[in-house]
């Protein structure tokens, strides 16, 4: 896919937050790691008094919804996505926290003066990026020096792959965004950051209503071949999988952490 379209195609999937809640509520409900990934992500942050903080791709802004302890820390805390339509739910989101400010920002052209920011941040994004080369030299560039970026992903082996399989009968075939994940993200990293760090946070799926997967499916763009079959014959190919009522799915999440 050229940049121009996968610009557009990003744009139109990410236009409100409809898609994204019903792939963060599957989550919420099923994971059998209950501390959270978002829990889990923060609790590696370093962040210090009075730190500048920049986030790309902030999305709904959920992930900072009950942080008031970690954003009063922050002298600046800029939450910024490449879509309106998710800045317009941040700020809905997180309303009663008059010290953030938003900014609509494609990573590739950060603008913010060299050296600016203690910690970037741009979790679940990264693959989405076009020249993720340039997004990177600029999330060097605004970096103060010995500042942190932190990067979190998704891994090859998890969600993905359990469903391309399990749903390979209807069409479906491997069409992951593999750009940027768990297994390549460190060697893209090192060209830009002297020291990675690759942490894994384990988890996986514990599923009892299979409408909220078949939901879940729909919502992802990679899986268009399913549009030509009715939801219920999805769901009764997944139900046949379930064991006592349960159907466990593999995940594969972590974080890099860069200087």
């Amino acid at each position: 896919m050229d940049t121009l379209n996968n610009k557009k195609a990003v744009l139109s999937q990410y236009a409100t937050s409809a898609n994204l809640n019903t792939r963060i509520s599957i989550h919420e409900k099923y994971s059998t790691n209950k501390l959270g990934f978002a829990n889990w992500i923060f609790s590696n942050y370093k962040l210090n008094q009075g730190a500048k903080v920049l986030e790309l791709g902030c999305g709904t802004g959920n992930m900072w919804q009950n942080r008031a302890d970690i954003i009063t820390k922050c002298s600046e805390l800029v939450l910024s996505d490449f879509s309106e339509g998710m800045i317009k739910t941040a700020q809905e989101n997180l309303k009663d926290f008059t010290e953030i400010s938003y900014k609509k920002i494609d990573i590739q052209a950060i603008p913010f003066e060299d050296e600016h920011f203690d910690i970037v941040i741009a979790n679940m994004m990264l693959y989405h990026v076009p020249d993720i080369h340039k997004a990177l030299s600029e999330v060097r560039r605004v970096l103060k020096k010995g500042g942190s970026f932190y990067a979190a992903t998704y891994g090859e082996r998890g969600i993905m792959e359990y469903l391309c399989k399990s749903l390979h009968a209807f069409g479906v075939t491997d069409k992951m965004n593999k750009n940027f994940t768990l297994q390549n993200g460190a060697e893209i990293l090192k060209k830009h950051f002297a020291n990675v760090e690759r942490l894994d946070y384990e988890d996986s799926l514990e599923i009892t209503n299979i409408d909220d997967l078949v939901e879940y499916i729909y919502s992802l763009s990679s899986m268009t071949a399913l549009s030509q079959y009715p939801k219920d014959e999805i769901k009764s190919a997944l139900s046949k999988k379930q064991t006592n009522g349960v159907l466990s799915i593999p995940k594969e999440y972590g974080l890099f952490v860069c200087c």
